[in-house]
């Protein structure tokens, strides 16, 4: 039964990780390294598929070896934070344009407090 449901949780991830790639307010590696996470207590197959991935591969790896997120990944999420927070100032009303700064802001901010 657990297995399923962590097989499930990975497609769900990574669905979410692939439209992350997409659209601004999803990131896309987070997703994907939980997919990974899920994929490696249900089925080693999809695991080892997305750890040998040549783009997505790297980024999995380098997080379960020391929690490190790449400098160019952290810029990546910068902008795409800074475009959800631009997004939410222009369009959401007082005080709700504040939900997508304060996530930017904490999001931010610890993505820049991981090693790289």
């Amino acid at each position: 039964m657990m297995r399923w449901l962590y097989l499930i949780a990975g497609y769900l991830a990574l669905a979410l990780g692939i439209a992350g790639a997409i659209l601004p307010l999803l990131p896309t590696v987070p997703f994907i390294i939980l997919a990974a996470f899920c994929f490696a207590r249900s089925s080693p197959r999809l695991e080892r598929q997305l750890l040998e991935h040549p783009h997505l591969g790297p980024h999995i790896q380098r997080w379960r070896r020391n929690g490190a997120i790449s400098r160019r990944g952290k810029r990546a999420a910068t902008a795409a934070f800074a475009i959800s927070a631009l997004l939410g100032i222009l369009f959401a009303p007082w005080p709700f344009f504040l939900i997508p700064v304060a996530a930017a802001l904490t999001g931010g901010t610890w993505i820049w407090l991981r090693p790289e």
